[in-house]
């Protein structure tokens, strides 16, 4: 890993308070995600389940986490599975964990290997009355192809039909919506690498320069700071591309006059940053962009006002577009008799804004939370409005990211420049 190490409290903590509630005599059982083939003989970037990841920080292949807080053995109340490491394959594939370094990283004590752990596992299983099982309960998954854990069901209920099977997906939604304080000091860091490359991009910025360029920026950036690398595909869309919401083509030209929209954020320690900001690719907003800017601005400092425990993103994202339709108005892209005629289904603001307002952040860029019960304290959330203009082929968003707390929200982006006035004066010392 490229990252420093974290500290392993940040998963002892999450896995007790998975533990906490989980079901009398219940043993709970997380695997890693497959490793993905490409073309040939190649195979994608290996990428954690965030699960496993979330209670045992181990990006490893081929790794399980056991839960069995009833266990008779305290030995085995809490286990890391990890494959055997082979000194000849080590000689290709490059070195694999080692039971010391695992329960460094992981501060779980018992380290039992993969090739061994299905005698144990049996005997386990009998002892207990539920097995809690996981799978991808993302609201946003649209993957047809069965998965590692989904197999591993299948597998678990042929071998054990008279269990009583739990889902561990609904306890993790609960529980990775509210982020414990180690968890943001990690988001923090990725956020603060993500600040140091906005702010270098401000210095390399120009009319001529390509898209992939800026990207290629981005990368350089992350790297040098020990981020793993982007959080998720860099948008980077300068002019009328700004319009396409998940732009990553990334290979027009930046022409002065226009703006360019950046969405991008770096993964640091397993825990993802995102960024939006949207600047003048010669360095000076026209008075029309700044009009428009300063719309969008407005409505993201409304919107983390009224972000707070105890509203619903369903009633916030009305809140949030009643407030559209009044800068709308003032910008001259609507009319009384539009806001009027528009209905719940269809309100005159999304013609401008046409997506969500704000999505949870954690471990995944899109993370597991609620969209219709309470905001509650503890929970990351972007705040990103944006306002697409089709007829002035401009397109501006302008996201940070919010911890809220009981006390009031902490805005982790507060150092990053926003304003027009900010970003004019950076963009002019190049």
């Amino acid at each position: 890993m490229k990252y420093l190490p974290l500290d392993p409290a940040i998963f002892t903590q999450n896995r007790k308070r998975f533990v906490q509630k989980m079901l009398p005599n219940s043993i709970a059982i997380f695997v890693s995600n497959d490793e993905w083939p490409s073309n040939g003989d190649a195979l994608h970037s290996f990428k954690q389940n965030s699960d496993l990841f979330w209670l045992s920080g181990i990006v490893q292949e081929d790794s399980m986490v056991v839960l069995f807080p009833d266990c008779p053995d305290p030995k085995y109340r809490e286990v890391l599975v990890l494959v055997r490491p082979n000194t000849l394959k080590e000689k290709w594939d490059g070195k694999r964990l080692r039971a010391a370094e695992a329960k460094s990283i992981s501060d779980i004590p018992t380290i039992i290997w993969l090739d061994s752990v299905d005698a144990l596992l049996q005997g386990w299983i009998h002892l207990a009355d539920h097995i809690y099982l996981n799978s991808n309960e993302n609201d946003r998954k649209a993957s047809a192809v069965r998965t590692r854990e989904y197999r591993f069901i299948d597998e678990m209920k042929s071998s054990y039909p008279l269990h009583s099977f739990q889902r561990a997906a609904k306890i993790m939604k609960d529980l990775r919506s509210i982020k414990t304080k180690e968890e943001i000091t990690v988001v923090q860091q990725a956020i603060d690498i993500t600040d140091i490359s906005f702010k270098r991009l401000l210095q390399f910025i120009k009319p001529g320069v390509n898209e992939f360029e800026i990207e290629a920026e981005i990368w350089y950036s992350f790297l040098s700071n020990r981020a793993t690398g982007p959080a998720y595909a860099s948008i980077i869309a300068s002019g009328d591309n700004a319009r396409t919401l998940h732009y990553i083509a990334n290979n027009a030209v930046c022409e002065d006059g226009d703006l360019i929209l950046m969405d991008f954020g770096a993964e640091y320690g397993g825990y993802c940053a995102d960024l939006t900001r949207t600047i003048p690719v010669n360095g000076k907003f026209t008075k029309r962009q700044k009009a428009v800017y300063n719309a969008c601005l407005h409505l993201h400092n409304y919107a983390k006002s009224i972000l707070k425990p105890g509203i619903s993103i369903v009633d916030y994202t009305d809140k949030v577009g009643a407030e559209a339709n009044q800068q709308f108005l003032k910008i001259g892209l609507l009319n009384k008799s539009d806001i009027k005629n528009g209905d719940n289904d269809n309100p005159a603001y999304r013609k401008y804004l046409y997506h969500g307002i704000s999505h949870h952040l954690g471990i995944d860029v899109h993370d597991l939370g609620t969209r219709n019960e309470p905001i509650r304290a503890g929970m990351l959330l972007t705040v990103e409005p944006g306002i697409y203009i089709e007829e002035e082929k401009m397109g501006i968003r302008i996201e940070n990211n919010i911890w809220i707390t009981k006390n009031g929200n902490i805005d982790l982006m507060k150092n990053i420049p926003i304003t027009v006035e900010e970003i004019e004066s950076l963009m002019k010392r190049r």
